[in-house]
């Protein structure tokens, strides 16, 4: 069994992009029923306000200090990418947020193997859907649209479950090193850093298998 640790935010559009490649390349691996996924969190930025009243284009132009046409080109660079592995970015509709209870929602899902399904929903909610995910009233929906008790998502939003969950698992990733998402890392062995190309991530699984 290869064990295979990935860290990612719900706003990282490379860590969704970077999911296609991984799973394209888990596709073609030859003990693909062998390799146990587990979805780690991390916050490209913490103090992000839950519901900020500006788009993307303003978030991104505030975050690089560029124009908003610069922010708007890279996003349709962006947008091509997630475009050749299949996915559709609506950056004119997706919706900045502060993903923290977006996290901690992953984490509920977990208990009931539901983890790979949210980080799924979670993406295409925010990229593709325009969903605001740090929204309570948008998470309690996808949770009950994945099959959550949804008292259970409810009690969750309004406390503090799996608060400490998300910021251990943050604290590892200082530990590591790791200083952007996705990181992918094979058994505690060797790691992969972005949305690496389908060869690489291939290459990773038969050689972290080897080592195995």
């Amino acid at each position: 069994m290869i064990r295979l640790e990935i860290w990612s935010d719900i706003v990282c559009p490379f860590c969704y992009i970077g999911k296609r490649h991984l799973e394209a390349a888990l596709s073609q691996f030859e003990r693909r029923d062998e390799i146990q996924v587990v979805w780690k969190s991390f916050e490209l930025n913490p103090m992000a306000e839950r519901n900020p009243n500006i788009d993307v284009y303003e978030n991104l132009s505030r975050k690089y200090g560029q124009s908003l046409a610069w922010a708007k080109q890279r996003s349709e660079e962006v947008a091509r990418s997630a475009a050749a592995v299949g996915l559709r970015f609506d950056f004119d509709r997706a919706r900045p947020g502060n993903s923290f209870d977006a996290h901690r929602l992953v984490h509920l899902a977990d208990k009931r193997n539901l983890q790979d399904r949210a980080e799924e929903r979670l993406f295409a909610a925010y990229f593709t859907e325009g969903e605001q995910i740090g929204d309570p009233k948008t998470l309690h929906r996808i949770g009950v649209e994945l099959g959550l008790d949804p008292k259970e998502v409810e009690k969750m939003l309004a406390g503090d479950d799996y608060t400490s969950e998300v910021r251990q698992e943050e604290e590892e990733a200082f530990s590591l090193g790791v200083t952007g998402v996705p990181f992918f890392l094979f058994n505690r062995k060797r790691a992969v850093s972005g949305a690496q190309p389908v060869e690489t991530f291939l290459k990773a699984l038969r050689t972290a298998w080897a080592e195995k």
